[in-house]
């Protein structure tokens, strides 16, 4: 297990993490999110013992020293992928991910290396040499090196942020298939929605340097505690209970998600549509509820102008009521 207790970094004198405590159980996969410069990357950084503090930092008892005590930083079994790779340019994708592996059995070494480079689908590029390959490519090898030695914990900061969409979800699906096989602890730092919901079993949620929450993804997602953590999941609205719920003359907000508002024939909803947005499956429907911009989905485009009817669900309304 990973803990963390009271744990303060800042490089200079203004804190970017303050007073973080969290455990992590072995063989979960948590991912980290929260606006840019909320201290995901230094949290990473700071596990695996790039940055001294004054708090514990410990996996399974034992303490994970920084840079104050250790000339090397790092943990044999922590293994971190930054967003920069580190590869060397002039060796091939395959000597690049056994660089760290023991040369006394070669054909073990080799099959290792072959396996990893299956699960990030580089197989076909083993013998080309890292300085040619695309940035995502790049990033690909990087994280089969990370897990040339199997690590115990696994710390990813936006480790598919280089690579090609239509290749991403499949690549993400096989990484964390293979990393629950190994049993192999996972923190991901992201901005990524999908890499939050899908694929951890937990949630934790920064803001100016503090944890702002930590539920499983589903928590988090189906019943967001403010805005700041909904918005992380996608576009948002935020509007009075009134609004949507004419009968009510509560100011009480509550938020709702785009595909959460329904366009139905008739309703005391009335909003004018000022732009629509094709997303593939559906569009995103700007429009104007008296004073206020919202957004919703609907199967067809809508023209600008035009007066529309809404609706929310009642459950779902009693559900998000916030005060």
């Amino acid at each position: 297990m990973l803990k963390l207790k009271n744990v303060t970094f800042g490089y200079n004198e203004k804190p970017v993490l303050k007073k973080i405590t969290l455990q992590i159980a072995e063989g979960d996969h948590v991912s980290l999110i929260g606006e840019s410069g909320c201290g995901k990357s230094t949290l990473l950084q700071l596990i695996y013992g790039l940055h001294h503090t004054n708090g514990l930092v410990s996996w399974n008892e034992k303490e994970l020293k920084g840079p104050n005590h250790n000339l090397v930083p790092g943990e044999p079994f922590i293994k971190y992928l930054a967003q920069d790779f580190d590869l060397m340019p002039p060796l091939t994708v395959a000597e690049n991910v056994g660089k760290h592996l023991s040369n006394t059995y070669p054909r073990k070494k080799k099959k290792r290396v072959l396996e990893l480079l299956e699960v990030v689908e580089m197989a076909e590029l083993a013998n080309t040499k890292a300085g040619d390959l695309s940035g995502g490519q790049q990033q690909r090898v990087a994280l089969a090196r990370a897990l040339a030695n199997t690590p115990e914990l696994l710390l990813l900061d936006e480790p598919f942020s280089h690579i090609d969409h239509f290749r991403k979800n499949n690549l993400r699906r096989k990484l964390f298939a293979y990393l629950k096989e190994n049993k192999i602890t996972c923190i991901i730092a992201t901005h990524d929605s999908t890499d939050a919901l899908s694929f951890a079993d937990k949630t934790i949620v920064l803001k100016n340097g503090k944890i702002h929450a930590n539920e499983t993804p589903q928590q988090l997602y189906n019943n967001p505690p403010n805005k700041y953590i909904a918005s992380l999941f996608g576009d948002i609205n935020e509007v009075m209970l009134k609004e949507i719920s004419p009968k009510e003359t509560s100011r009480k907000l509550i938020l709702l998600y785009p595909h959460e508002i329904k366009m139905v024939k008739s309703s005391d909803i009335k909003v004018e549509v000022l732009a629509s947005y094709f997303k593939g499956d559906t569009f995103l429907i700007k429009a104007a509820l008296k004073k206020q911009i919202i957004y919703f989905e609907n199967s067809e485009e809508i023209q600008v102008g035009e007066i529309v009817n809404l609706a929310v669900d009642k459950n779902l309304i009693a559900s998000r009521i916030r005060s």
